[in-house]
């Protein structure tokens, strides 16, 4: 496992990348420091990457008094699961989520019993590391369309459900970048090439593919992501990332509908067939051995989850006579 040393990448418009180098990965999971008037991380890590972030933030030259804000775009534990210790050595610091979120973040317990049951007790503590309660008084709530003033810049709020119901998108204005956090799904930097973000229990397609349509509107001039790191065309990475998630959707309901107790190994088999063809055409080369590290975050088989839920769900719920 390599070290954990921060790794910087400007990104421009004073906007910093920060690779916490998560289980040891590069170009796995980002969180981003926009500096000015008032200091603020977009995304927090996870507990065990706290050390990290707070190296990378202290070569940035962010004191513990300096920083202004924390925003996550949602309270899953790589996204989220740092704030607790963060806002300790921050003092000054606010927390912002959605307001869907704010009640796991101030009792994580729910969410942390979710986590382990996706990842397994072992695999969750070796990913995200511990996961503290924040202070109710410490953390504010947003909803589509809330402004976050930063003094010299604002951040506008776009909810963005699909991956789950209480995820934003921050657009900076001062750039007109988006931090879109997993609503396009993962990017993979060195294919480069897009992959979806659609776990269990929450995955919406049709959502997922009008938050994407939501950021496009706003013609964002970079899609900064949260695996991993800058899309360069906004209208590009979304059109690609739309493709991506309809292609993955369409795969698994063909197989449920032909046979709708499939065994998940089956819908798994397709997935990552489709994966490493879909991955060829984008990248232009065979996938590699290199896409193992998105495991950890958004494996094959949990898409497959996702969607097979997903497609039942919705079944079963156009069975169900009109209330």
């Amino acid at each position: 496992m390599e070290p954990r040393e921060p790794i910087l990448s400007p990104v421009g418009s004073g906007i910093t990348a920060i690779d916490t180098g998560m289980i040891g990965e590069r170009e796995l999971n980002a969180v981003y420091l926009i500096a000015g008037s008032a200091p603020t991380l977009v995304e927090a890590g996870p507990g065990a990457d706290v050390p990290v972030v707070l190296a990378a933030l202290e070569d940035l030259g962010v004191a513990a008094e300096d920083l202004a804000h924390i925003v996550v775009t949602h309270i899953h534990l790589d996204h989220a699961g740092g704030a607790g210790p963060l806002l300790r050595h921050f003092p000054r610091a606010t927390l912002w989520a959605h307001e869907r979120g704010v009640p796991h973040l101030i009792d994580p317990s729910r969410l942390v019993a979710s986590t382990a049951r996706t990842y397994g007790l072992t695999r969750m503590d070796a990913f995200f590391g511990p996961t503290e309660p924040v202070p109710p008084d410490r953390v504010r709530s947003v909803t589509d369309g809330d402004r976050i003033d930063l003094g010299d810049r604002t951040l506008t709020v776009i909810h963005t459900p699909g991956h789950a119901s209480h995820h934003v998108a921050f657009r900076d204005d001062a750039s007109g970048a988006i931090f879109t956090g997993e609503a396009i799904g993962s990017y993979l930097p060195w294919g480069p090439a897009f992959r979806p973000a659609l776990p269990p229990p929450e995955v919406d397609v049709e959502q997922a593919i009008a938050s994407i349509d939501r950021i496009a509107a706003f013609r964002p001039t970079d899609l900064l992501t949260s695996h991993f790191g800058p899309v360069p065309s906004g209208g590009d990475g979304c059109a690609r990332a739309k493709e991506a998630i309809l292609s993955s959707s369409e795969a698994v309901r063909r197989i449920l509908e032909v046979d709708p107790d499939s065994a998940p190994e089956r819908v798994v088999d397709a997935l990552e067939a489709l994966s490493g063809r879909s991955f060829a055409d984008q990248a232009g080369r065979p996938l590699g051995p290199e896409m193992k590290r998105y495991d950890a975050l958004g494996s094959t088989a949990m898409n497959a989850a996702g969607l097979t839920r997903y497609w039942r769900k919705r079944w079963e719920a156009e069975k169900a006579p009109p209330a």
